[in-house]
């Protein structure tokens, strides 16, 4: 896989994406086969003024799994169809309760399938070679071998179509896109650190969240609480949860462990000093403990994989999201200890997450996120779309899509909003 790398001040001179959404820029998707999945779209657009035509009705599979080809005939398909002549209005596309959640991955071609046939009975060969005793001069062999299997099974990787699984949301963010290459990820072309020719090269990218939750009565809740907190104003308090990992760009373009963890420690900088909010940092290894982070805000931290930790007591219209693998595998099942669920039922009304391994640069950087947001110039929608890197990929936004929590009390300007961490690189794959 090619990657260029461009210092990330270059960035700093390039325009931020700025869209003025309203209510008429959202469309709707609805389950026909889920009743609630009409209900929680009907009060959406009651709430929040969206026109009725705006709402598409596809028949979909129940369940939060959807395979590749019905993804393609059920659902991008008709839903390409029934926006054609709306293209340049549908600015954002907002799923909803009884939508699938994640697509599965794409089939192995019959060249794909011939060059697996051709690769497995070689990485077995070399498998065995590589296990032979050796003498202790043959050891530059057993490294060749090393790095023929890492060879092997990467062309393996690629004809199996691994990793062309995606969250539903993710790969309809591509819905003008036509052809591309399932295989991992798209760059996102609006995320804030873009060159503008590079922008300008990509087709329109379709910005998506999604209305979900253990219950539909949940869904509708999210829209409730954003609403009621813009009234006055996201208040309340900002607890974010490193783990005291150096950050070494020499090692680090700034999207690894380090660089996330720094990106935390940069946001309570930001938050704190900048924007003027009450802001707890932990930086040690240890998570905050249930119920230790009374009248939340907004909540970042890492890293508990699929076992939700009760540490927050959340105000309403509250923002939060853990970084770790797989935690909106689901959004429904009353039984996951995954993040996304439970904190949507402590009492968040937006969360971000992943439907399997996203890696850590699939998450967008809290310092970037959070900066955006408190600026109070942009929708919740496009403060997620400005600071991920990637479409096609993993990670879900779930939330009112034009919330903007900060519009009536703005703590930061978008210039004050820096590529994070400092130091790293802009990384297009």
């Amino acid at each position: 896989m090619k990657r260029s790398f461009l210092p990330a001040v270059l960035a700093l001179a390039l325009p931020g994406v700025a869209f003025g959404l309203e209510p008429a820029d959202v469309f709707v998707l609805v389950n026909k086969k889920v009743p609630a999945s009409r209900a929680v779209a009907d009060h959406y657009c009651a709430r929040r003024g969206v026109p009725a035509e705006n709402v598409v009705a596809l028949d979909l599979p129940e369940g939060e799994d959807i395979s590749r080809k019905d993804y393609d005939v059920l659902l991008a398909g008709p839903l390409r169809a029934a926006l054609e002549g709306k293209r340049d209005k549908a600015k954002v596309l907002l799923t909803v309760y009884g939508v699938p959640l994640r697509v599965g991955r794409s089939e192995p071609g019959a060249e794909d399938r011939d060059e697996l046939a051709k690769l497995l009975p070689l990485v077995e060969f070399y498998q065995g070679r590589l296990k032979a005793p050796r003498e202790e001069a043959a050891k530059p062999e057993a490294e060749a071998l090393t790095n023929l299997l890492k060879s092997l099974e990467a062309r393996r990787q690629h004809a199996s179509h691994a990793e062309t699984e995606a969250s539903v949301d993710s790969e309809l963010a591509l819905l003008w896109w036509g052809r591309y290459d399932l295989r991992r990820w798209q760059l996102n072309p609006l995320y804030f650190q873009v060159p503008a020719k590079v922008r300008a090269e990509k087709p329109p990218l379709l910005m998506t969240a999604r209305l979900d939750g253990p219950t539909p009565a949940l869904a509708k809740r999210l829209v409730d609480d954003a609403l009621a907190a813009e009234r006055k104003g996201l208040q309340g308090k900002v607890y974010l949860d490193a783990r005291g990992i150096k950050f070494e760009p020499a090692h680090d373009t700034g999207h690894g462990y380090g660089g996330y963890d720094e990106s935390l420690r940069e946001a309570a900088r930001l938050l704190r000093e900048d924007a003027k909010m009450a802001v707890t940092l932990d930086d040690t290894p240890a998570l905050f403990a249930p119920g230790s982070c009374p009248d939340c805000a907004l909540y970042c931290g890492w890293y508990s994989l699929g076992n939700y930790v009760d540490c927050c007591r959340f105000v309403p219209g509250a923002i939060a999201y853990h970084i770790a693998s797989s935690e909106a595998v689901t959004l429904r099942d009353p039984k996951t200890k995954q993040w996304c669920k439970n904190l949507l039922e402590a009492g968040a009304a937006v969360t971000i997450g992943p439907v399997a391994e996203p890696y850590t640069v699939g998450f967008p950087k809290p310092a970037e996120f959070f900066g955006f947001l408190a600026t109070g110039r942009h929708t919740l929608v496009e403060c997620y779309w400005k600071t991920s890197l990637f479409a096609s990929w993993m990670t879900v936004l779930v939330g009112d899509p034009l919330y903007n929590p900060y519009a009536k009390a703005p703590g930061l300007t978008d210039g004050q909003v820096r590529p994070s961490p400092k130091g790293g690189k802009f990384e297009a794959h």
